[in-house]
């Protein structure tokens, strides 16, 4: 499968200045692929980015990552119906530091890794203005749809600051094309306007024909809304702001419509290993192979093998697939790590334990739980506020309010 063919297959077509995506194929693809610098973790959203560039990588691809160290100080406006909070130079440089060990984790060595406060950063507001604002008519800038929208009559309006951004991401395609031969721009799908801003400069300072390519939009199969939300809001890639058992549920818990396409976007497996999990999930609907191997893999490839399989362990445990009394002391240390955590005495009472953990909020809460027939230990209806420790083959036991995994505690019993 050639390059065209598999950026079909994956799903990573949307739009771009090649009339003929069969010139993919031969063309010498020297890439960049800016990532903001707003925040300090990338989130699955960028994922989908990320894997594309994967993509154009294992076809022979140069690749060239820009963390926004300096637009980020500006903020681009598009997708905001209000200008964004400045932030201070001091978070944005410490979001590029982290922005950019979450990528060169995902794309390797090979690649090269700028910051664009580094040119952007040196240049004089006056020599800016003359040799680049020069070549940016006002009158199409003004009809792109974000702008239109924000200086439309129900709009907020649009500061000088934001209209800038489009220029000095156009700079950087410039800047890249004539220190580093870059010829190819990779972007998420709202970033086609800014993306031709460069294109456009190139073609009247230096004469030369580049190109861009975006991702498209992930939407959620099931609901038609924008993929890469959970219960709890953004699911990052940080291990700090989404746990690598959050993050290996939300892949679990994926869609029947959308998992094979899923696995085509964020995983790099083959098309033959995909097609044969997609037979699988037409015979046996109930294994959700297709599921559990789209969780493994993500989890893998954003946290390591294994956190992959420590979590997928934790998973079977808390969903009741496996015994605690299977599992190897090794294992059972290794649970803790990931699933909350509380050490009991073999005389704690039921609803102290629950007291104690914070599946309640009072004595008063537990006992209602437990009379209503809402608390299970190790997976069985426990309705006594007096546990038989004596029946536990294991000094750990699993305390759970509810149905829902995500209210469960791993409990040590001290001997």
């Amino acid at each position: 499968m050639n390059l065209s063919e598999e950026l079909i297959w994956r799903g990573f077509i949307n739009q771009t200045t090649l009339k003929d995506l069969n010139k993919l194929n031969s063309m010498d693809i020297s890439f960049y692929h800016g990532f903001d610098a707003s925040v300090n973790s990338l989130t699955i959203g960028n994922l989908a980015a990320v894997m594309m560039d994967k993509c154009f990588i294992r076809h022979g691809a140069k690749a060239t990552i820009i963390s926004g160290g300096a637009t980020s100080l500006i903020g681009d406006p598009g997708g905001k119906d209000i200008e964004r909070p400045l932030q201070s130079r001091q978070t944005i440089d410490s979001n590029v530091t982290a922005v950019h060990n979450q990528l060169r984790y995902l794309l390797g060595s090979k690649t090269r890794f700028l910051n664009n406060l580094d040119w952007l950063g040196k240049i004089n507001v006056l020599d800016f203005l003359r040799d680049v604002g020069k070549y940016f008519s006002m009158t199409p800038l003004v009809q792109r749809d974000y702008i239109a929208k924000r200086m439309g009559k129900d709009g907020s309006g649009i500061t000088y600051t934001e209209l800038s951004y489009t220029l000095l991401q156009g700079y950087d395609f410039l800047y890249l094309n004539q220190k580093y031969g870059v010829n190819f721009q990779i972007a998420g799908s709202d970033q086609w306007g800014n993306c031709l801003s460069g294109v456009e400069l190139i073609k009247k300072v230096e004469n030369k024909t580049v190109n861009v390519f975006t991702c498209p939009l992930i939407i959620n199969q099931a609901t038609g809304v924008k993929f890469g939300k959970s219960e709890q809001g953004a699911v990052w890639l940080d291990p700090k702001l989404t746990s690598p058992l959050d993050f290996y549920q939300f892949w679990i818990n994926s869609d029947d419509k959308g998992v094979i396409s899923y696995l085509k976007i964020f995983t790099e497996l083959s098309k033959i290993e995909i097609d044969e999990i997609e037979k699988t999930k037409l015979t046996e609907p109930a294994s959700r192979t297709a599921q559990r191997t789209l969780a493994y893999e993500v989890t893998k490839l954003v946290h390591g093998e294994d956190t992959a399989k420590n979590v997928e362990l934790a998973t079977q445990v808390l969903t009741g697939k496996l015994l605690l009394m299977d599992l190897n002391k090794k294992a059972l240390n290794n649970l803790k790590n990931y699933l909350k955590f509380l050490t009991i005495n073999r005389d704690s009472s039921l609803t102290d334990i629950l007291t104690a953990s914070g599946l309640v909020s009072s004595k008063t809460e537990a006992r209602r739980l437990i009379e209503s027939g809402s608390i299970y230990l190790n997976n069985d209806n426990y309705k006594d506020d007096l546990i038989d420790f004596s029946k536990l083959k294991t000094n750990y036991a699993m305390l759970r309010r509810g149905k829902a995994y995500k209210d469960t505690i791993f409990l040590e019993i001290k001997k």
